[in-house]
């Protein structure tokens, strides 16, 4: 069983979602990601997942695309993401790569399979890669013992669900409405029913992301899914604060309550 798994099956004996923190890497600095991410697992995240910056972030809201806009002015590589990645695993954390595909195929499918399981990450989330062209990554995911994580939509057919929850590993990513990351006054009511119908195809761990950003919202939505993703209202966090210091200390502030949320 791999560490998500293992992680996802431990929360549910403590009878509670588990928390899934994203930041992107290089943002507000490369040691200044890893230290806002080690807060976030050190105030109560489960898993961690490490953004790679693209410059043209499909899925991305305002948030998320100003932070790797940053960190890619800034210099930041594939080599500080998987610096990152193995600072964050180091806390004792399983730790995911979140990227488009782009960057990926052209770092080399393979090598970016056994550089990220080198540097302790457990999988990969991929939202613009479908399963029926992720032939060469899964087996490379195969390889290496790393988990390859697609997303289902509202908009997503009990079929195409069937299909998507087939190449999963670890847990299934339940996009909570259609659009861009970022938080909302509310959580999307079509969260509830797409985790009913994942649910009906695969006994794999559902998360839902986008558009959680505090404890109420993470409450209401450990109430039905496995697990609650929270990224844009973490980065924000760094966004709005003063200095680095400050900017980890609200990420860390803001990690401790969404985790006592997903244990209410």
């Amino acid at each position: 069983m791999s560490a998500v798994a293992t992680t996802f099956r431990r929360a549910k004996a403590e009878h509670r979602a588990a928390l899934v923190g994203y930041l992107p890497a290089g943002f507000p600095s490369v040691p200044g990601a890893i230290a806002a991410a080690t807060a976030m697992v050190e105030a109560g995240a489960d898993i961690v997942e490490i953004g790679l910056p693209y410059s043209d972030p499909l899925m991305d809201g305002p948030v998320i695309q100003e932070a790797a806009t940053r960190a890619l002015a800034d210099g930041t590589r594939v080599a500080d993401v998987l610096r990152t990645v193995a600072a964050v695993a180091g806390a004792g954390v399983p730790t995911l790569v979140m990227t488009y595909w782009n960057p990926v195929d052209h770092y080399g499918v393979a090598a970016f399979a056994r550089d990220l399981a080198g540097a302790g990450g457990s999988g990969l989330i991929t939202p613009d890669l479908t399963p029926e062209e992720a032939g060469p990554w899964l087996e490379a995911a195969a390889e290496h013992g790393l988990d390859p994580v697609f997303l289902v939509a509202p908009s997503s057919s009990p079929e195409r669900i069937k299909l998507i929850t087939s190449a999963c590993g670890g847990f299934v990513y339940a996009a909570s409405l259609m659009g861009t990351t970022g938080t909302r006054d509310a959580v999307s009511g079509q969260a509830d029913g797409l985790v009913r119908r994942v649910r009906e195809a695969t006994s794999l761990p559902v998360a839902v992301g986008l558009g959680v950003r505090d404890r109420s919202q993470a409450t209401q939505v450990a109430g039905f899914a496995d697990g609650v993703i929270v990224g844009s209202a973490f980065v924000r966090r760094l966004l709005d604060a003063p200095d680095e210091a400050a900017g980890i200390a609200a990420v860390r502030k803001l990690a401790a309550d969404l985790a006592g949320g997903v244990r209410a």
